[in-house]
Parts: C-alpha cells; structure tokens; sequence
C-alpha cells in the first residue's frame, strides 16, 4: 500500500505542477490581452486560450485539493460521533467522490467522441476541442483514482492520508 501510495503522490503532485504552468500561461494570455488591448492590438484568440486552459487550471487542481483536504467538509456533528463511525463516513465521501469524478470522466468522453465526429473546434483559433476533452478526462480519472485509494486506506487501515501534512 506504501507503493501505491508514494506513486499517487507523485502524480497528484505533477498533476499539480500541470496546473501551475496552466495558471501561470493563463495569467500570461490576460495580461498579454489587457496590454495588447490597451495599445490597440489585442492578442487574437486570447478567449479561446483561456477558456481551453481553464480545464488544466481547474481539474488538475481537484487531485491535490483532495490530497490535502481541501474539499468543503461540514463538521458540525463530528464530536459526536466516534472516530470509526467518523472515518467510515470519510471513506464513504471519498469513495461517493471517486464515482462522481469517475461519471464526470465518462460523460466528458462520451462528449469527444462526439467532438471527434463533428470536428469541433475553438471558434477563432480553430483549436481541436477533444485535446481537452481528452485532458480533462486524464485529469478526472486521476482524481477519482486518488479518492479511491484514500477511501481503500480509511476503510482498511484507518489511515487519512490528508492528516499526515507534507506530501513526499
């Protein structure tokens, strides 16, 4: 389990680093935009790039956000329950999470196959859509892959991998 552990990590953290350079590009293209359009030659394409790295932005994100508990938990009836019975209800948010990444996986795939038939494409730059389709995919699956084994983890050995601070 240790293994498959420190190789999830690494993953999510590279899936994390994907998007850093997705922020990082995104903040480039705006302010690139805003300069351009303060001197009258904005950067063309500049919705599409930003709308198309948002899906990088934000569903690289998801992975280490459930890494390190950063999802909304409501905890107001935790104190009273007992720890097993608390962990039991993590395992079960966490395993209800990997199937709702996983449907949101499947459903975004189902929608590139169509992109694929119909030869979707960004409006101005004519960007292929199912590249990041594709990406989302990848990066949902990662998610739902990593909230699964933290539910395996609650759920057989009582660990929360979101308690034990830095990642490696």
């Amino acid at each position: 389990m240790q293994a498959t552990r420190l190789i999830a990590d690494r993953l999510i953290n590279l899936s994390a680093i994907i998007g850093s350079v997705g922020l990082m590009a995104e903040m480039g293209i705006i302010l690139t935009d805003v300069i351009g359009r303060a001197a009258g030659v904005p950067l063309y394409g500049s919705q599409d790039l930003v709308t198309m790295t948002m899906v990088f932005v934000v569903f690289s994100g998801m992975a280490i956000c459930d890494r390190t508990g950063g999802h909304i938990a409501i905890d107001v009836f935790e104190r009273f329950f007992s720890n097993r019975f608390n962990r039991a209800i993590d395992a079960l948010s966490a395993a209800l999470g990997a199937i709702i990444f996983l449907a949101i996986a499947w459903t975004v795939y189902e929608s590139a196959k169509l992109s694929i038939m119909l030869n979707l494409a960004t409006n101005l730059l004519d960007l292929p859509k199912v590249w990041f389709q594709w990406a989302l995919c990848a990066l949902a699956v990662m998610t739902s892959l990593g909230m699964a084994l933290r539910a395996v983890e609650l759920g057989f050995s009582g660990r929360d991998v979101r308690h034990d601070g830095l990642m490696r």
